[in-house]
């Protein structure tokens, strides 16, 4: 199982870690969010980033032409969609060259159909914490309804994991899990990542499996 780090916004705290080599690093391209990367980007500040850690760029609800194009200029890997995107949307921006990653916001009555329409034009899909807020409000869904899954497309598991519970997620059997995506539960503050929590605990946890 892979580990994702989310939200990242500071050039020495982006720097820090990718020194522990996470399998991919998100940036927020929201305006509404605590942790949007701004407008002003430096290519440079994508550049540092090593070349086996894949590069996510998070939009809700951004115009097509607008994913595409930062995807392009900063040469990220996949777009994750955390708004109300269709599948039409998401099939027009999988012709223009850009891998997917679908979010979908899950309570106990989230019907896991609604992904079907979506499965010919993502590469992953994303389970977050339904809240009235898009993503990082750092609390868990019941995992439970994931047995409801019919596990076909592989998934990112998001919403308040944190050290109370990272090895309950990893342990999770029987559903395709590519990774973890991890977040508010590790920070400083909103966009601020805590190098070592993260070291600490996640990356010796992940670490200590791979030995065994």
């Amino acid at each position: 199982m892979k580990i994702k780090i989310c939200g990242m916004k500071y050039r020495e705290n982006i720097k820090e870690i990718s020194d522990l080599n996470p399998d991919f690093l998100g940036f927020i391209f929201y305006p509404k969010s605590p942790r949007y990367i701004g407008d002003e980007l430096d290519p440079m500040l994508f550049k540092q980033i090593p070349k086996g850690i894949k590069k996510v760029a998070v939009f809700v609800n951004s115009s097509l032409e607008e994913v595409v194009q930062i995807c392009r200029n900063f040469k990220f890997d996949y777009a994750q969609l955390h708004g109300d995107e269709s599948a039409e949307y998401c099939e027009n921006l999988k012709k223009e060259g850009v891998a997917i990653i679908k979010a979908f916001p899950v309570d106990e009555d989230f019907d896991f159909a609604k992904t079907n329409s979506y499965k010919t034009s993502c590469k992953f899909f994303l389970f977050d914490t339904k809240t009235i807020q898009y993503g990082g409000s750092g609390t868990q869904f019941n995992w439970k309804i994931l047995k409801n899954y019919d596990n076909e497309i592989p998934f990112f598991l998001s919403g308040g994991i944190g050290p109370e519970n990272f090895e309950e997620a990893f342990k999770l059997e029987g559903l395709n899990i590519a990774a973890l995506d991890l977040n508010s539960k590790f920070e400083i503050e909103p966009g601020r990542k805590s190098q070592l929590k993260l070291s600490d605990f996640a990356f010796s946890y992940v670490g200590r499996r791979m030995q065994n």
